[in-house]
C-alpha cells in the first residue's frame, strides 16, 4: 500500500502581505493546498492520504475537498484524516506517520509532500514511489543539479573553498520512504535533534537508509516568496493581488 502525508501546518512567515497562511491563499478560485490535494488523491498509486493542518483550518479544507470530490471522488474516498502540526516540519511529519500507524505496514511506502508545491506533477510522484520501492532502496527524493558555481564560506564574509558543482544537488519535495524504517528513524531522534532537522531525508540518512535520487522538475516550485506566488498565479492563468 502507498500513503501520502500532505504538510499544511505552516504559518508561511516568510511570505508577508497575506491575511492567511500561503497554502490557503486563493489562486483562480482555489487554495494552493487544493491543487496539491487534487494531484495526490487522483493518483491510482496513492491508496490513502493524511493532511497535517491546524484545527482552525480543517473546516475550510473539508469544504474545499467536498467541492473537488464532485469531479474527483477519490479526494474524499482516500482521505484518512488530519494530523496536528508540530513545532517544526519534521515533527509534523512524525505526527502524520503516527496517524498512519492505524493502517500502514512495515513495507508500505509513504510520500511526504508540501502543501506549498502546487505544481508537483503526478509523474514526479510516481517516479518517487517507483524509486523508493526498488529492492536496493529505502526511499527516494527528487534532486536538481546546481547551475551556478558553488562556494563554501565559514563565516559568510569570505570564500574558503570552491565546491565541486557536479556533486552538489538541490533537493525537492515530495520524498518517499519505506514506512517502517522511516518511522523508526524519526522516533529515534531526540526532541532536540527532531527540531533541528531541515529536510525530510535527514533522519533517513542518519539511520543508514538508502535514498535513491530521481530527476527533479524545474516547474516544481515551492511557494516561499511573493515572487514565487506571482509566478504560480501566472502559470495558473490567474491574478495575484499581493
Amino acid at each position: 500500500m502507498n500513503y501520502a502525508i500532505i504538510l499544511s501546518g505552516g504559518t508561511g512567515s516568510r511570505l508577508t502581505g497575506l491575511d492567511v497562511p500561503k497554502q490557503y491563499y486563493q489562486v483562480d478560485g482555489r487554495s494552493i493546498l487544493s491543487y496539491c490535494i487534487g494531484t495526490v488523491s487522483a493518483l491510482e498509486r496513492v491508496d490513502r492520504y493524511v493532511i497535517v493542518a491546524a484545527m482552525q483550518w480543517r473546516d475550510t479544507i473539508s469544504g474545499e475537498m467536498a467541492l473537488l470530490a464532485r469531479t474527483c471522488p477519490s479526494v474524499t474516498d482516500k482521505f484518512h484524516g488530519f494530523a496536528d502540526p508540530g513545532e517544526n516540519r519534521q515533527e509534523s511529519i512524525l505526527h502524520g506517520l503516527n496517524v498512519l500507524k492505524q493502517i500502514a505496514k512495515e513495507e508500505d511506502l509513504v510520500l511526504i509532500q508540501d502543501a506549498a508545491r502546487p505544481l508537483t506533477s503526478g509523474e514526479l510522484i510516481e517516479n518517487c514511489f517507483a524509486a523508493a520501492g526498488r529492492a536496493d532502496a529505502d526511499g527516494a527524493m527528487p534532486v536538481l543539479p546546481m547551475k551556478d558555481t558553488v562556494y563554501y564560506s565559514v563565516d559568510g564574509s569570505r570564500i574558503d573553498a570552491l565546491l565541486e558543482r557536479e556533486k552538489i544537488l538541490a533537493g525537492q519535495a515530495p520524498e518517499a520512504f519505506v514506512y517502517g524504517p522511516y518511522l523508526r528513524a524519526c522516533e529515534r531522534l531526540s526532541r532536540e535533534e527532531l527540531l533541528a532537522v531541515s529536510g525530510s531525508s535527514e533522519p533517513a540518512v542518519k539511520a543508514g537508509m538508502r535514498i535513491a535520487l530521481v530527476p527533479g522538475d524545474e516547474q516544481n516550485i515551492k511557494i516561499t516568496t511573493a515572487e514565487d506566488l506571482k509566478a504560480f498565479a501566472r502559470m495558473a492563468g490567474a491574478d495575484c493581488c499581493i
